[in-house]
């Protein structure tokens, strides 16, 4: 085989853009109320909440892929709950696959967005109450403009950290072409099969993407905080 991208490494590489994209703009969406209800509240609660959604950062990948795959089985409760409703079963899919992904990057989307609402304080929300507005118009007005260095850097590590997935996929999306093989597994595919020149090419793009996506990152949004 030529270097180069055959249809195979496209496919991978639509397929893991797809899953990223998809999860990100979740993450966003489910992660926000998430990370503002952690900088915000003093219930004792926020402790337990917390290390329940850091828990990515320090549980091996092929261990939380084992417990979704649990919950997703036959026997799991969304399993039965998705049978219930028709739709069969997740694992082995691609939105068995945005879920576990979803999951799985959820410290790096929920952190950086409560460190930025951690950051604003209680005084621009103290000012724009006296003018009467709303809750949904002090976030909307507020909180999205002053923390938005929080989102950008949610949005890209999200994404990023979706794309570099490998044990999660595996254990919940399997090896399925056009469905759940995305680039880490391809990668995986070619160095099983001694192939070395093609995951060269292949994990050579991967690294040229993760510095852009970083550089982008630090260049700007400077202030981005480690977590």
């Amino acid at each position: 085989m030529g270097l180069g991208f055959s249809d195979a490494d496209l496919q991978a590489i639509w397929l893991t853009a797809r899953l990223a994209g998809l999860t990100t703009v979740l993450l966003l969406i489910i992660g926000t109320p998430i990370a503002w209800w952690l900088a915000r509240t003093r219930s004792r609660l926020k402790a337990v909440v917390g290390a329940v959604v850091a828990l990515p950062l320090v549980l091996p990948a092929t261990v939380m892929g084992f417990y979704l795959l649990l919950v997703m089985g036959p026997q799991g409760p969304v399993g039965q709950l998705t049978q219930s409703l028709g739709i069969g079963l997740l694992p082995f899919t691609f939105w068995g696959l945005l879920l576990a992904s979803v999951f799985y990057s959820m410290p790096f989307v929920v952190q950086p967005i409560q460190n930025a609402i951690e950051a604003l304080g209680e005084r621009p929300l103290e000012v724009a109450a006296t003018l009467r507005a709303g809750p949904w118009d002090r976030f909307f007005t507020v909180v999205v403009p002053l923390a938005r260095p929080g989102f950008f850097t949610a949005a890209i590590l999200g994404f990023a950290h979706t794309v570099g997935e490998f044990g999660v996929v595996l254990m919940i999306g399997g090896n399925i072409p056009g469905a759940t093989r995305v680039v880490s597994v391809q990668i995986y595919d070619y160095v099983e099969a001694m192939d070395y020149a093609q995951a060269h090419w292949l994990a050579g793009s991967m690294v040229v993407f993760s510095f852009v996506v970083l550089l982008a990152l630090y260049t700007l949004n400077p202030q981005v905080r480690r977590f």
